[in-house]
């Protein structure tokens, strides 16, 4: 250690300085908002993540366009083409696109009154159905309930023995700094 005031005080305002940027990165990293804010972000990340596998990335049709230049028609056959890309060799877009077309075909087909009587009777059916499955939704929200509670204590608990964790550290680093301080003080005044 130095006997040099100046050295000491810069090695002490270095210590603070870190100290103060470990602290201010722990109480970042232990903020339950935080937490739950990262967590929120992976899940959001992953779920991205297999919706392009799956679906793939598709680029804005619209894009082309939108060029200067172009005609309408030519990006509306740009925009054909380029979901014709993204869905080849992918069976489950092109399972799903399928599925709309023939769906938006249906909708503009005005149904039978054989249709009507056929839906009419699978809803009188299935009404006992819909409501055990409202049932069980609303068990399964109970049943989620007190774990989800739990999770939010335990978090809370952890950030509270952390923080307290945190302040011990920084009140024993505190000390030290004062002491060592205290220290050069001494060590100065039997030099002069």
């Amino acid at each position: 250690m130095s006997d040099d005031p100046d050295a000491i005080r810069a090695n002490i305002e270095s210590t603070r300085r870190e100290l103060s940027g470990n602290v201010d990165a722990l109480a970042d990293k232990v903020t339950p908002s935080k937490i739950a804010h990262r967590q929120a972000e992976k899940v959001k990340s992953a779920f991205r993540s297999v919706t392009e596998r799956v679906m793939g990335s598709a680029d804005s049709p619209t894009h082309s366009a939108q060029t200067p230049g172009t005609s309408v028609g030519d990006g509306v056959a740009d925009a054909g083409k380029a979901i014709i890309d993204k869905a080849e060799g992918n069976p489950l877009a092109v399972g799903l696109i399928a599925f709309g077309v023939g769906w938006l075909a249906a909708s503009l087909i005005p149904a039978s009154n054989k249709e009507r009587a056929i839906a009419a009777d699978v809803k009188e059916a299935a009404q006992p159905l819909l409501k055990e499955a409202g049932e069980a939704a609303k068990q399964v929200a109970n049943d989620l309930k007190e774990p989800a509670q739990d999770a939010v204590s335990a978090v809370a608990d952890t950030a509270k023995d952390a923080v307290g964790t945190v302040k011990d550290e920084a009140t024993d680093s505190a000390h030290t700094v004062a002491d060592e301080a205290n220290e050069a003080r001494h060590v100065l005044g039997e030099n002069t």
